[in-house]
């Protein structure tokens, strides 16, 4: 039964101030109007729900249970707004992300910590994924943010923002290729035992396009869905891997990896990608960690952009 709000207002007033003439008072309209509305909620519920005392007007047992049907009804209304304020100043909330292991690094060394230390109550939700889990995830709904390597075009995905991230050979400090100053070649790599993502990632995809165009055959020593088993695979100078820099920016900082570009066309045309469903409303908070991404990720900041070790505020 669709009770209608105005009627109930006018009810929980006459009781309120103890007659219809003072209700209407209070709403500043006819006596006449809010007696009408009465009677029809009445009408509508069948039965009588206020009678006349020596001191004004009772609700009779239907009354009382339609007042506290009222009062419920308004803890709820006052529920939801404050719900509804809390989310827009961003107080609680979730967003979810699907993202390739080798953006996982970058993603969570510093870009989110001033991201949830101002917005403690926004709950994040990370997850990991190949491309066509990424893809799958954000256009199905699942996540709001996809964060993938590899362009894989789709009707439902928009590019939010796309980064040139070469391709690179990454090698232990002591690998011989590592001195290497020139570009190394898809022949070089293919001497070398390799390890590479399982073939659902954007990069194994890649690297089988370019060595069969080049009709090489490489070495696959190792394939795993790790980037932790890349890495360390890598480190402990078992062989090579092929990964964009982000992936491993800290080991590259601290020297324990290094990166060498390769003589490939295919490997330098590469882009990590920000991708969001076409049509898909975003929260406030997404589109606000979208843009915080964008500036704060390695995968995607600007290379002519000077940023400092301290993030600026949000905006």
């Amino acid at each position: 039964m669709d009770i209608p709000h105005q009627r109930l207002v006018y009810f929980r007033v006459a009781l309120e101030s103890g007659s219809v003439r003072r209700a209407a008072a209070r709403l500043d309209i006819a006596p006449s109007a809010v007696s009408r509305q009465i009677s029809l909620l009445e009408e509508a519920l069948g039965a009588t729900l206020m009678e006349r005392q020596r001191d004004g007007i009772s609700p009779t047992p239907v009354g009382e249970m339609l007042l506290e049907y009222c009062e419920r009804r308004g803890a709820l209304d006052e529920g939801f707004i404050a719900s509804l304020e809390s989310y827009q100043r961003m107080e609680t909330g979730k967003i979810s992300l699907t993202v390739g292991e080798g953006f996982v690094s970058d993603l969570v060394a510093s870009p989110l910590h001033e991201f949830t230390q101002l917005y403690a109550g926004i709950q994040l939700d990370i997850h990991i994924a190949g491309t066509s889990g990424i893809i799958e995830a954000v256009v199905d709904n699942h996540s709001h943010i996809g964060l993938m390597f590899h362009e894989r075009t789709h009707p439902q995905l928009r590019f939010w923002a796309s980064s040139p991230q070469p391709l690179m050979a990454i090698l232990s400090p002591d690998h011989p290729l590592a001195q290497q100053t020139t570009p190394l070649s898809l022949i070089q790599l293919s001497a070398q035992p390799m390890a590479m993502w399982d073939i659902s990632h954007g990069v194994r995809q890649m690297v089988d396009q370019a060595f069969q165009q080049a009709r090489i055959v490489p070495q696959l020593a190792m394939n795993t869905n790790s980037m932790v088993v890349l890495a360390q695979y890598v480190r402990s100078g078992m062989g090579i891997t092929l990964l964009p820099a982000f992936a491993v920016a800290h080991d590259l900082e601290a020297g324990t990896l290094v990166a060498r570009p390769v003589d490939n066309p295919l490997f330098q045309r590469s882009h990590a990608h920000m991708v969001t469903r076409v049509g898909r409303q975003q929260p406030k908070a997404s589109i606000l960690l979208l843009r915080h991404l964008q500036r704060w990720m390695q995968a995607f900041r600007d290379p002519g952009l000077v940023v400092n070790d301290q993030p600026t505020p949000l905006p």
